[in-house]
């Protein structure tokens, strides 16, 4: 491509998707050199497992699309700083999917409910499957936030702006327009990424430390005036083998890895771990106007690796062993140890797909999203206070309606996508072979 063709050229939303996600990565690299290790650490145990396990390694994913993989996590304030953040990653192709509720799903305080902005098409997922994982405060809640704190916390947050003008008219122009000019992405991009590095502005030490007493989220989220990515995950094939070698380098870990256990079964949904905040040095003005020196825990080293998305059904048997302890004993009471009677039972999302001589096969469908007790797992091990909760009061209900009306789009649900992506396969697969799409079931298919 020559220099001229290069600046006219046309940057659909993958692409700036993709090219966001490395921004992104590039920049956090540089504020938390951790980061880099844990990317450095990732590459090294995929490329082993794709050596021990070749084809079977890339069930879940082609390895460019699991290296290239990343799902980032921000905190926003209000339904208006959420809205905006729809329309940056509306530019990108991404979408709000699922509702997350972090509230009750850790025994430390994290006033949040979330979602995550994702692609929903099987083909842009694997063309770039960046994520943000997006958390909002629920000031309104008694349990945290007392009617006075509520109103000094929603002033505070009505009197900031997390994302310039110029950056808000160019998502949306490449919303409307299917994309951007060379031009226009470069300054997309650039303004985007700035938008989420950390802020350097002094921040008001009484008001922070105020917050931080009721839970660190929020002081996070409410206590400063900008926002800032806190933390970007890569994935990897092996966890536990990650887990370890981190370790062995000398960066602490938190004590485990959430979700599923490991056990010789499928893998399914999703286990995470991560490295410790890292004390970062902030500058504070204190009540008397002096600029002091100080640091915040407040940004971390996640990583994930995924496996197989389960159904209803399947999820509420996760659900239930989760209560009962996610142990490798009662994962063996709860699922199944094969794939195929994992499709038998309805538990899991596989697609059917027909090979050139005929032969159908069954693949498995990796879970995009998320589980709210590990992701409130992740915030709780790398809190440094536990923060105040007061279980005698109502919390203010909240639910994907409430979630969907906050964020003015469509929320859309994660079951439902994954059942989409298996009934257009069963169509095309049934097609091929010229039968019913519903007597696919019955004929059996090879993992």
């Amino acid at each position: 491509m020559t220099t001229d063709a290069y600046q006219d050229a046309f940057h659909e939303p993958w692409q700036l998707r993709a090219a966001f996600a490395r921004s992104l990565s590039d920049m956090y690299g540089r504020e938390v050199p951790a980061y880099t290790t844990l990317l450095e650490v990732s590459h090294d145990v995929n490329a082993d497992v794709v050596r021990a396990r070749g084809a079977d390694a890339e069930r879940l994913g082609s390895i460019d699309r699991v290296t290239a993989e990343r799902h980032g996590a921000i905190r926003v304030g209000t339904p208006a700083e959420l809205q905006q953040v729809a329309r940056i990653f509306g530019a990108m192709g991404m979408h709000p999917v699922g509702f997350y509720d972090l509230r009750d799903a850790s025994s430390s305080s994290v006033p949040v409910i979330s979602t995550a902005f994702r692609p929903t098409d099987r083909a842009e997922l694997a063309r770039n499957p960046f994520r943000v994982f997006t958390s909002m405060l629920v000031p309104s809640d008694r349990r945290f936030f007392s009617a006075d704190l509520q109103a000094r916390l929603e002033t505070f947050l009505s009197g900031r702006s997390l994302f310039g003008p110029e950056l808000l008219a160019l998502a949306d122009r490449a919303e409307a327009d299917g994309g951007l000019g060379a031009a226009d992405a470069a300054d997309f991009l650039r303004l985007a990424t700035a938008a989420f590095e950390l802020g350097r502005e002094p921040v008001d030490q009484a008001w922070y430390r105020e917050l931080e007493a009721v839970s660190a989220v929020a002081a996070d989220i409410g206590g400063v005036p900008s926002t800032h990515i806190n933390h970007l995950t890569p994935r990897v094939l092996d966890i536990d083998d990650l887990y370890a070698r981190m370790a062995a380098r000398g960066i602490t870990m938190i004590d485990a890895i959430q979700g599923p256990p490991l056990w010789e079964g499928p893998d399914v949904l999703l286990r995470q771990t991560s490295f410790r905040a890292l004390a970062e040095p902030r500058t504070f003005r204190t009540p008397d106007g002096d600029v002091v020196q100080d640091s915040l825990r407040v940004r971390f080293g996640e990583v994930e690796a995924r496996g197989i998305a389960l159904t209803r059904a399947g999820r509420a048997r996760y659900d239930a062993a989760v209560v009962e302890g996610a142990t490798p004993e009662v994962w063996r009471r709860t699922f199944p140890d094969t794939e195929a009677e994992l499709a038998r039972q309805g538990l899991g999302y596989f697609t059917y797909e027909v090979g050139d001589d005929g032969t159908l096969t069954r693949e498995p469908i990796v879970y995009e999203d998320f589980l709210p007790r590990s992701a409130a797992g992740i915030f709780q091990s790398n809190l440094t206070e536990e923060g105040s909760k007061d279980a005698s009061q109502t919390g203010e209900e909240r639910d994907a309606d409430w979630m969907a009306g906050a964020v003015g789009r469509e929320l859309f649900d994660p079951f439902d996508l994954y059942a989409a992506q298996v009934a257009a396969s069963r169509d095309r697969a049934a097609q091929r072979l010229g039968v019913d799409p519903h007597h696919l079931e019955t004929q059996g298919a090879e993992a």
